[in-house]
């Protein structure tokens, strides 16, 4: 783990929310990619952007150079290249700012699904509606995953990635996190899981154990929705190991940063949370997730499964 990166941060960021979306995506967003670093550092916290559409590395390094606490990451979406490593090569070459973090990678959120989001939104473009929505499963018609899904695995291995579940369903999320466990751990973010997609429930999440690989994101916007129970929403932040929480807002309808960190003051004194917790699942969890093992994200040579 890199220290340097955790104490630069740390002096820097009262939190770190990494899952916030911002123009341009799929659909329209409350706030552009400058607009959401200059509210977040009015915040005195750290924003990790997500995009449906594909990478935001560039964005964020962009943002950076307006010292503004941005951070980027790639969905890998079909529009963006789906289950390949040359989007993450090309993401993490456009990570060009100093103290730079590992580059969260999401697996595919458009998915096949039966679900429909209670959210009212807005398509971006014509292009982003039509073009850009062709679903992408982590496993083939025999329920097995993808090839391509452990050549990714070797590749966080040997890269600053951290690699996130996207959206997927409870049992892709099992067979991710055996193929992780059986190829000797990558950092690796599950995804929203109180989301109706995957159904993850804090006593399963429990269930899962404490590998210092495996974080575990936590929502708010899965409680906005009541997706999500106070009472499990409370024991994920308060039992699960190595919980991250954040916001998955951006969206016009739903609340605003200010309004979200005010929100969450309330919820965490209900659930009880001393002030220690409060910032490992804010701030500390966050940063030790991304934290690169070296100071830069270079590539050498060319990468072969």
């Amino acid at each position: 783990m890199n220290q340097l990166f955790i104490e630069y941060w740390e002096k820097k960021l009262r939190f770190l929310d990494v899952h916030y979306h911002a123009r341009p995506d799929s659909y329209i967003r409350r706030y552009n990619v400058l607009e959401a670093g200059r509210e977040y550092s009015r915040q005195g916290g750290g924003v990790v952007l997500k995009n449906h559409l594909g990478s935001v590395a560039a964005l964020s390094s962009l943002a950076q150079e307006k010292e503004l606490p941005v951070f980027g990451s790639v969905v890998l979406n079909s529009a963006a290249g789906g289950l390949a490593i040359n989007p993450i090569i090309q993401s993490l070459s456009q990570y060009q700012f100093h103290h730079a973090p590992r580059l969260l990678v999401h697996l595919p959120t458009i998915v096949p699904t039966e679900h429909k989001s209670v959210m009212k939104r807005a398509w971006a473009n014509a292009s982003a509606k039509t073009l850009a929505q062709q679903p992408l499963s982590v496993v083939d018609s025999n329920g097995q995953l993808h090839h391509e899904i452990h050549e990714l695995i070797r590749f966080a291995q040997q890269h600053n990635v951290v690699l996130s579940s996207g959206h997927a369903s409870s049992y892709e999320v099992m067979q991710l996190i055996d193929a992780i466990t059986a190829e000797g751990g990558c950092k690796f973010m599950l995804n929203q899981p109180a989301s109706p997609m995957t159904r993850l429930k804090a006593k399963d999440l429990k269930a899962l154990g404490k590998h210092d690989w495996l974080y575990v994101e936590q929502t708010a916007l899965t409680v906005y929705l009541g997706y999500q129970t106070t009472e499990d929403f409370f024991e994920v932040l308060s039992e699960v190991n190595n919980v991250v929480y954040s916001s998955d807002l951006g969206q016009p309808v739903q609340p605003d940063v200010e309004q979200w960190l005010s929100d969450s003051e309330c919820w965490f004194r209900s659930a009880g949370l001393s002030g220690v917790r409060i910032r490992d699942i804010t701030l500390l969890n966050p940063l030790y997730m991304l934290a690169p093992n070296k100071t830069t994200s270079e590539l050498s040579g060319i990468y072969c499964a």
